[in-house]
């Protein structure tokens, strides 16, 4: 479990920091060229940063997975919300299709690891209440 929220961490805080340090590249990347009078490298830097922040928690809540599981389901509800924005976006063209690209890497491939966290740590919690309402005779 907490390799998995080591990785999340990880990838989270390299793609806020490419995020920040080269916003016109990296939105270049996924086909979204903004003139230079936009705010829209300014918003994507911003983004960046809550998407490192979002890395740094996750590498603290590895170190104990099972006790910071609501690092993990914030992390989880916006993996979630994330995708569900982008479509409403894209669906109004407010944003290229092309930025889905970044819904695989950012959000989808989570989905599965923090579920999973989030229910062996829900069992977890259960066991334990459990043997505190009905101790050990």
């Amino acid at each position: 479990m907490g390799w998995w929220l080591r990785a999340a961490g990880v990838y989270n805080v390299a793609w806020g920091a490419v995020m920040i340090l080269a916003p016109v590249w990296s939105l270049a990347i996924l086909g979204v060229r903004p003139a230079s009078t936009e705010v829209w490298p300014e918003l994507w830097g911003c983004i960046g940063m809550i998407v490192g922040v979002y890395g740094v928690g996750y590498i603290v809540a590895a170190a104990a997975p099972l006790r910071h599981w609501p690092i993990t389901l914030v992390g989880l509800i916006g993996k979630v919300l994330g995708p569900i924005g982008f479509l409403d976006a894209a669906i109004k063209q407010r944003l290229p299709w092309s930025m889905g690209w970044t819904i695989l890497t950012n959000d989808l491939l989570w989905w599965i690891p923090f579920s999973l966290i989030l229910i062996h740590a829900r069992r977890a919690h259960v066991s334990a209440r459990r043997a505190i309402v009905s101790p050990s005779r």
